[in-house]
C-alpha cells in the first residue's frame, strides 16, 4: 500500500488564497522520475510571496510552495540511486512544480545536485537559496576579477539570507566587507559574521545621482531599486555590481554614466536556471569556504506547521539570516 504524507498547498478561490495542509499519495505529485524524500526546506523571500499571495509567483493551483529541498532519493530512472543525498533549489519549483513544502517531492533528476563533501541536508537548508545566490553572486565578482586587494566589497540588505551568507564568504575570502542593513540591532550580529564596517540602509536609499564618490570594489545587492542605483553610482571604476534581488523595488532609476564613464559592469545573477555546472560549482564552494559555525549563527529551525505566520515576517523585514523548515514537524 502507498505510504501517505504531508503537504501544505496554497490555492486560488473566489475569496481569495486559501493555505492548508493535505495528506497525500506520491500519485497526488508532478511528474519526474525521481522521488526524494524531504529533510527539510526553507523561507526565503519567494516563499513569502507565495505564501501570502503578496506577488504572483505561483502560476498553477493548488501548488505545493517551496524554492528549495534536501533530502535523501528514495527511487530515481535517472543517475541517482536510492540514499544519495541531494539539494534542489529553482527549476520552478513554487512556480510550475510542486516544492519543498512536503515530506516527499517527486522531480527530475537533472534538477538534482549531489551534496558536496560532509555536508548535511541540514546545513543544505541553512545554506538554501539565499546562500546558493550569495555564492552565485561572489562566483561572477571573481569572473570579473574581484580580489581582496581592489578594496571593499559592499553587501546590501545584510542581515538577510543572500547578504548574511555574503557577508559570512567574503570574509573568510579575506575581503574588507562593508555591510548596509536597515536594522541597526543586527550590528554585532553582522560584525560576528565578518563585516568590517556597517552604514545605514538611509545612506542608500536616498535620492540617486549619476555618480558619486568612488567607494567599493564590488557589490552584492540583494535589493533593488534606488540601493542597487546608488551602489551602481559609488562602484570603483572597472568594479562590478552582483545584482540578485528586489526585496527594495524592482525599477532601476540610474542613469548610463558609471557604466560608459567608470566601466562599472552589472552583473545579473539567476538562481532558478543557473547551468548544472554552475550549480556544482557554487554548493562545492560553499561547502569550502563558508564557516558552518557561522552559517549555525545565522539559522533559526521551524516546523512547517508554523510557515505561514514567517511568510508574513519575511516580507515585513522582520526575518533574520536564514530559515530551516522541518517538513516533518
Amino acid at each position: 500500500m502507498s505510504e501517505r504524507f504531508r503537504a501544505l498547498f496554497v490555492d486560488k478561490t473566489d475569496d481569495g488564497q486559501t493555505v492548508a495542509f493535505k495528506d497525500i499519495l506520491v500519485d497526488d505529485l508532478m511528474p519526474g522520475d525521481t522521488v526524494v524524500r524531504v529533510d527539510y526546506s526553507t523561507l526565503n523571500y519567494k516563499d513569502g510571496l507565495v505564501l501570502t499571495g503578496a506577488a504572483p509567483v505561483a502560476r498553477s493551483f493548488p501548488m505545493i510552495p517551496g524554492i528549495d529541498l534536501a533530502g535523501t532519493v528514495e527511487t530515481s530512472a535517472g543517475d541517482f540511486k536510492p540514499g544519495d543525498r541531494v539539494v534542489l533549489n529553482g527549476y520552478g519549483l513554487s512556480e510550475t512544480h510542486f516544492g519543498g513544502y512536503a515530506q516527499k517531492a517527486r522531480v527530475k533528476s537533472k534538477w538534482l545536485v549531489p551534496l558536496a563533501g560532509d555536508m548535511t541536508t541540514h546545513d543544505a537548508m541553512a545554506i538554501g537559496t539565499a546562500g546558493y545566490t550569495a555564492m552565485l553572486c561572489v562566483l561572477a565578482l571573481e569572473d570579473a576579477g574581484l580580489t581582496p586587494d581592489k578594496g571593499p566589497v559592499l553587501v546590501t540588505g545584510a542581515a538577510g539570507g543572500v547578504g548574511s551568507v555574503a557577508v559570512a564568504i567574503l570574509a573568510k575570502l579575506g575581503f574588507e566587507v562593508v555591510a548596509s542593513t536597515g536594522r541597526e540591532q543586527e550590528g554585532e550580529y553582522l560584525t560576528h559574521l565578518g563585516a568590517g564596517s556597517i552604514i545605514p540602509r538611509a545612506d542608500l536609499s536616498g535620492d540617486v545621482r549619476a555618480l558619486n564618490k568612488e567607494l567599493y570594489a564590488c557589490v552584492i545587492d540583494a535589493v533593488g531599486s534606488k540601493t542597487l542605483a546608488n551602489a551602481i553610482s559609488m562602484t570603483k571604476y572597472g568594479g562590478a555590481v552582483a545584482a540578485c534581488g528586489l526585496a527594495g523595488g524592482m525599477d532601476l532609476p540610474t542613469s548610463v554614466a558609471p557604466f560608459i564613464l567608470r566601466g562599472v559592469s552589472l552583473l545579473g545573477i539567476d538562481s532558478v536556471q543557473a547551468p548544472m555546472a554552475r550549480r556544482v560549482e557554487a554548493w562545492k564552494r560553499l561547502d569550502t569556504d563558508l564557516d558552518l559555525s557561522k552559517l549555525e549563527t545565522m539559522t533559526q529551525d521551524v516546523p512547517l506547521s508554523g510557515i505561514e505566520d514567517f511568510g508574513q515576517k519575511i516580507l515585513a523585514g522582520q526575518v533574520r539570516g536564514r530559515i530551516v523548515v522541518d517538513v516533518n514537524a
